[in-house]
């Protein structure tokens, strides 16, 4: 399983997580691109003991974000909660440093996961916690006055009573993507789903992304690329035909091998081919 891509604003460093079909194993792994082509690198010096995911690099490139449920106590191998977690490094070329947790008010006692940072540092996340409308919502942080606010679950146009989960926020705060799961306009299970910050400061009802992006499986994990202004989402999409008949080993594990087998995969689309409900849309490539 691979998922959780963040890439770097020269589009030459990413980071991605890899996981266990069970997911008991999850370890952020650094991707490198060569000759037009991603690569995994190696893993960061902070990942590889517990179960780090969704990394996401802020807009300098220099804070890398994730989420973790690491102790509290570097000395401790006791796994708890999953929080939000960041190390930072001093320049492109620099490692880097030991993992910080986020810490109150952003942390809680409940579950909180994939970060997202604008250019003015405003953090968006998910939250399993008592103070959401359903089982997982999209939480806001305003950084103000070199420190974050109480969280607050967004608005009814986005958050329902169900699960939403995974945001990416535009660096200027301009459109929200997410993903809702088992909604009714939806094609069956998780679906990523945009929104737009109207000119009073609200956000637009919810619209999904359509088929185009969207399947029949769970579609997560969304990022944006703005350097080649390029989607890329996680998915668990199958290709597999309902019925067949197999005459060979070999086409047996030819056919279990291939990329849409419903192991996490991720995926890239270029925002032209993109087609949104909403007069509004993202931006598009010539």
């Amino acid at each position: 399983n691979m998922r959780d891509i963040t890439i770097s604003s020269d589009g030459k460093e990413g980071y991605v997580t890899l996981l266990s079909p069970i997911e008991g194993i999850a370890v952020i792994t650094r991707i490198k691109k060569r000759k037009g082509n991603w690569k995994l690198d190696e893993i960061p010096t902070f990942s590889g003991t517990f179960q780090d995911l969704e990394p996401f690099l802020s807009p300098d490139n220099l804070r890398l974000y994730f989420a973790s449920n690491r102790p509290l106590d570097p000395d401790s191998l006791r796994p708890k909660d999953f929080d939000i977690w960041f190390v930072e490094r001093e320049s492109l070329n620099a490692k880097w440093g030991d993992p910080i947790n986020l810490g109150a008010p952003v942390n809680t006692a409940s579950n909180e996961f994939y970060p997202s940072v604008a250019i003015n540092n405003n953090l968006y996340f998910t939250c399993d916690g008592i103070t959401s409308k359903g089982k997982d919502d999209i939480f806001f942080s305003q950084f103000e006055s070199n420190h974050y606010l109480a969280p607050i679950s967004l608005s009814d146009s986005i958050n329902s009573d169900g699960y939403e989960f995974n945001s990416y926020i535009d660096p200027m705060e301009n459109y929200i993507l997410f993903t809702a799961y088992a909604r009714k306009d939806g094609f069956g299970s998780g679906d990523i789903y945009i929104s737009f910050k109207t000119e009073d400061g609200a956000w637009s009802n919810a619209e999904n992304l359509g088929p185009t992006v969207n399947s029949v499986s769970m579609d997560y994990c969304p990022f944006v690329d703005h350097s080649t202004k390029t989607l890329y989402l996680t998915s668990k999409r199958s290709s597999f035909e309902k019925t067949k008949t197999f005459k060979s080993l070999k086409e047996l594990l030819s056919d279990l091998s291939k990329s849409e087998n419903g192991m996490s995969r991720v995926y890239q689309i270029k925002l032209n081919k993109v087609t949104l409900l909403s007069e509004n849309v993202l931006p598009k490539s010539n």
